[in-house]
């Protein structure tokens, strides 16, 4: 009632409905989603990590493709034809939490989706998306969408020093073509490396991989300077073991690792382990 009340004052104060937040996508996005929507109705009653590997499973072969959430002007891109390792995790989470919401239409997984990717699910400018993936699960376990269960796993401090955006912005555009962004990024920089995070180092994950689960989401933490983590997954266990479904840069796709996670990750030179996001 009380929200009736504020949007007919509004309506009558300026004569015209509040705008919605620009989202951009291809009428394809809206049939792929729709798909997944109708192949998961008899699953609505399964946890969210279910149906997070569910939907997942339906994204396998889904062409890996960087870079497509940038834009001219900072708004909700949407784009299920093609995925990057990010936008694979998020996407999933997004359908998976309005499957689990009891009416998922295309309006409530924008709604999850916008806040999953942007800081308080506020879209402003550039620095307003949550780049750095611990930050994405910092900010989404405040919010309670997932919860950070990489210190009861294994409780051991991340270092977490980012600083490759603020030092790089010649490597991203909008920070290239906007100078003052670089400033918002440092600040933001500066939040992250203040908090406290822990992960499960990568000569640990064997040993503790009975505490992992399908559907925990995971950031491949890494020894490259000024960055955190360096790909995201979905873990699926397969035969016992688990293993890493993602978009993968190598396959071209997504996929899910031939081999158990803790060899996956003893083969990339980088990596040094995993923050665990476990849905909510």
């Amino acid at each position: 009632m009380k929200f009736t009340s504020i949007l007919i004052l509004f309506i009558l104060c300026t004569g015209k409905l509040p705008a919605e937040e620009p989202v951009k996508y291809n009428k394809a996005d809206k049939l792929l989603l729709e798909s997944i929507f109708d192949a998961l109705d008899s699953k609505n009653k399964a946890s969210t990590s279910e149906l997070v590997v569910s939907v997942g499973m339906s994204f396998l072969n889904t062409p890996y493709v960087a870079h497509t959430l940038e834009s001219e002007k900072e708004e909700l891109v949407i784009n299920l034809r093609e995925l990057d390792c990010t936008t694979f995790a998020e996407n999933c989470l997004a359908i998976a939490r309005s499957i689990k919401g009891g009416n998922p239409s295309f309006k409530s997984f924008t709604n999850e989706l916008q806040q999953l990717r942007y800081r308080n699910g506020k879209i402003k400018e550039y620095p307003s998306r949550l780049h750095y993936f611990s930050d994405w699960i910092f900010e989404n376990a405040k919010s309670g969408y997932i919860q950070d269960v990489s210190q009861q796993i294994c409780n051991t401090p991340y270092p977490l020093q980012v600083n490759f955006m603020s030092t790089h912005p010649d490597s991203y555009l909008q920070l290239k073509s906007n100078p003052l962004w670089v400033d918002d990024m440092k600040n933001i920089e500066t939040n992250i490396c203040q908090r406290q995070m822990y992960y499960l180092p990568q000569d640990k994950v064997a040993e503790m991989e009975n505490q992992l689960k399908s559907g925990d989401i995971v950031g491949i933490t890494t020894s490259v300077k000024g960055l955190d983590i360096t790909h995201v997954g979905i873990l699926v266990k397969i035969n016992g073991r688990i293993h890493l479904m993602h978009a993968s840069s190598k396959a071209m796709k997504v996929v899910i690792s031939e081999e158990p996670l803790s060899d996956y990750l003893s083969a990339g030179k980088s990596n040094t382990g995993i923050m665990v996001a476990r849905p909510l």
